[in-house]
Formats: structure tokens, sequence, C-alpha cells
């Protein structure tokens, strides 16, 4: 499941499985909430589908409104929430290390990246808890905050990155870039028809949908 958006406020839901590629459900929103996550995954239980897993990109209240399915947070997505920190050159070495790390997170199992994670957080244990003083208000706070904040951000997700392995969630993606994928070809199909109204641009989307072969509720 994710969300996209074509201008503020014009956006859609959708919910896909991933094995086929077909689309399950299609909501029309001006921001994605919970309960919007939530109906979906009623709607798509009450029509007789079993979900095995779920793929996130990153919304952090999904992972708690989803604990009792098989979560997956998209490695791609943990990637870019990283480089968006770090930037993609950094000039801090440590920084530079976490990001070639990030580089190789799909090639690695789920050991392997604790293993190189763990020796990079003790390698650069003093670098990440540097203080310093602001001159501004004379308070202490962490020099490298950015490098801080992507750390943390892995430490959250951390428990998710590796669910595809697990051998009762076998087949399972590691990344959502099949939606990911739906949603670009969408795009470059409204792009051609610039120019419709909020009506007809919802027909089109519908019928993008409904011509993919698939059975998706639309709201």
């Amino acid at each position: 499941m994710d969300g996209t958006y074509q201008g503020r406020g014009n956006g859609i839901l959708l919910a896909i499985d991933h094995d086929s590629g077909k689309p399950l459900y299609l909501e029309f929103v001006t921001n994605e909430t919970n309960a919007h996550y939530q109906e979906a995954l009623r709607s798509i239980e009450c029509r007789g589908y079993q979900v095995r897993g779920i793929i996130i990109d990153g919304r952090r209240s999904l992972f708690q409104l989803f604990e009792g399915y098989p979560i997956q947070m998209c490695q791609f997505h943990m990637r870019q929430i990283v480089r968006r920190y770090l930037t993609l050159h950094p000039r801090l070495l440590a920084a530079r290390e976490l990001n070639e790390l990030m580089k190789d997170l799909v090639q690695m199992t789920e050991s392997e990246f604790n293993q190189h994670y763990t020796q990079w957080k003790q390698r650069w244990d003093s670098t990440i808890k540097r203080r310093s003083v602001s001159k501004t208000t004379g308070k202490s706070r962490f020099t490298h905050r950015r490098l801080r904040t992507a750390m943390n951000s892995i430490d959250f997700y951390r428990p998710y990155l590796f669910t595809y392995q697990r051998p009762d969630c076998a087949g399972m993606p590691n990344t959502n870039n099949k939606i990911e994928g739906i949603f670009t070809d969408l795009k470059k199909n409204l792009n051609t028809h610039s120019g419709m109204n909020e009506q007809s641009r919802r027909r089109f989307i519908s019928g993008f949908f409904l011509a993919s072969d698939g059975d998706p509720q639309v709201k």
C-alpha cells in the first residue's frame, strides 16, 4: 500500500497484490491518514483476500497500526531517508561510511547488516556522542545532529528491514518498487492528458486501474 499525489490535495491511496501486480484497493484522498489505510486493509480482507504481509515506505504510525501482520520496511526508502539526512557527498567520514553501508543494504542478510552496523556505531561512538555549546543559546547540543537523526531512523526501522528473509515470509519483496512503477506509469499517462477537470481525472484514474485486470474497490 502506498499513496501518491499530483498537485496539492490530489492524491490516491493504492493497494496492490505484489505477486500479480493487480490493484486491490483505490481511494481518492486529499491526505493520507491511518483511517484510510485501515479501511483499505478491511476492504481487501472482506473481499476474501489473505494478507500475508505489508510493505511500508516509512510512515511510522503504520507499524503500530499493522503490528499483527508481517511488515517489511521498504529498503529503497530506508536508503533514501538516510541519504536525505546525510546528503550524497557528506564531508564527515562517519557519514560517508554510513552511506556506503546503506548502499549495500539490499545485498545483505540481517546478520551481516547488524554486524556491520554495530561495528560502525562502536567505531564512531565518540563522534556520535560529541556535544557542542551553541553560541546563540549557550546550551549544549549534539554536534552532528543530522548523523544522529539518520542513525536513529535506522534504529527505528531495523526490526522491519529484513522481514522478507523470514522463512514464513518467503516470496515477500524487500521494496515497494512495483507500486512505485505503477505510479510512474499513471503520472505519465495523466501528463499526456493534462487539462482534465477533477471529475474527468478521477474517471481516467479509475479506468487506468480497471484496465489493468484488477478488481479494486474504488472510493
